[in-house]
């Protein structure tokens, strides 16, 4: 027994030896799952089998594909010597052989893919560059840009153009002699402005500039369309996430139309620099506020002013890209053929930065050809606020304007 027992022992330096091994074998497996991990959060992926054969193929060479990969143009032979081939199943789209055919929503869940935004404007790029950049990050895909002024400028105009997703419009001979001959011109519901000067002008020039940037959407595919001015931004408050795409890809296929009520940034400083940045505080649209707090608070909320709102107070709207559409001024859109279903957002809202600079009023005395009396601004500005503007910014000195109410 004694001898047995001797033959079956190891030594000690045998006993350690296995234990390190069997340590070494246990930490391996782990340690090579942990630097896979790493690897993977620091950027690493797998590379996709269907660019990843067109990566290490020979150049000049045919593209090998992996088994249910193809598309119907790979499979199509090159010569055709009967007019009775049919597609046998095969999708133009890379798709799975076993699950060949089957159907699974995700391109309606997508929608709507494309939203666009037209504008008209002279601003610089230190306004207009961030109203892009905050836009796109909520989902609008493409921007027409009318643009006239300093906008026009080489040095504005040469990097809009070289921004993906921009489409920039001048204001050519070519594109007013299309306009003049719009449709517009023989409907009643913009005659009022027609040949008047400043904001009725700009107001007529919008409206066919939206013209235009319709059939530019159509043709290009868009789903949805909005008009802003640069210093508007959507506000996708009620979406599950912070996205445009989303808000509109909730609606009902029925909606037509979707009003977003404005709210006004409220003055806070005179040293305001960047409004998109600096501006925290806003007025809320009378649609989004308790009949009670609206009429309760109406002498505190104006301050003296002619209205609620210093400027417009109908909001702005996205309408769904379709035959016959039109504009129905810059805030709003309608269609030639049908009475549009329209439907008003309870959450969502256009945050208007209108007003937010000491020099969006000194700016004034600069514009149209008007004289600066009470007559004379009437066939300038439509809004009471935008006339009183204007006269107090071309007769005041800057100090006056500091403490103008």
């Amino acid at each position: 027994m004694a001898n047995h027992h001797r033959s079956n022992s190891l030594p000690p330096s045998t006993h350690s030896f296995l234990s390190k091994l069997l340590l070494f074998l246990t930490i391996l497996p782990l340690a090579l799952a942990t630097l896979a991990f790493v690897l993977q959060w620091r950027g690493g992926s797998v590379s996709d089998p269907t660019t990843a054969t067109s990566r290490w193929a020979p150049r000049g060479s045919r593209r090998e594909v992996f088994p249910g990969m193809e598309t119907s143009s790979s499979l199509l032979p090159k010569y055709h010597h009967s007019s009775n081939c049919i597609n046998l199943g095969r999708s133009s789209s890379p798709s799975f052989p076993y699950y060949r055919d089957w159907k699974f929503g995700f391109e309606d869940s997508l929608k709507p893919k494309q939203i666009c935004i037209t504008t008209s404007t002279s601003a610089g790029l230190a306004q207009i560059l961030p109203w892009m950049f905050y836009h796109k990050v909520i989902g609008v895909t493409t921007f027409y840009l009318f643009v006239e002024g300093h906008a026009a400028s080489p040095n504005v105009s040469g990097v809009l153009e070289s921004i993906p997703g921009v489409k920039v419009i001048y204001r050519t001979k070519e594109l007013e002699e299309q306009q003049a001959k719009s449709r517009i011109w023989n409907e009643t519901w913009l005659s009022s402005f027609f040949y008047k000067p400043c904001n009725y002008e700009l107001f007529v020039k919008q409206s066919l500039n939206m013209e235009n940037a319709i059939f530019t959407a159509r043709d290009a595919g868009m789903d949805w369309i909005i008009h802003l001015d640069t210093d508007e931004l959507i506000y996708p408050a009620g979406a599950s996430e912070y996205s445009l795409r989303q808000l509109l890809r909730d609606l009902p296929s029925d909606v037509d139309l979707v009003v977003f009520p404005n709210y006004e940034s409220s003055v806070e400083r005179d040293d305001i620099k960047d409004p998109f940045g600096e501006v925290s505080m806003f007025k809320k649209n009378y649609d989004h506020l308790p009949k009670e707090t609206y009429f309760g608070l109406y002498r505190e909320a104006t301050r003296g002013n002619p209205n609620y709102f210093l400027t417009y107070g109908n909001g702005k709207e996205a309408a769904r890209v379709q035959d016959e559409l039109r504009p129905n001024g810059a805030h709003r859109w309608h269609n030639y053929m049908k009475t549009p279903n329209e439907i008003k957002l309870d959450n969502a809202a256009v945050l208007h930065y209108t007003y937010a600079k000491f020099s969006d009023l000194t700016s004034r005395r600069d514009r149209c050809g008007c004289k600066p009396t009470q007559e004379d601004v009437k066939r300038c500005f439509m809004l009471e606020f935008d006339r009183a503007a204007f006269i107090i910014a071309s007769t005041a000195t800057e100090e006056e304007l500091l403490h103008w109410p």
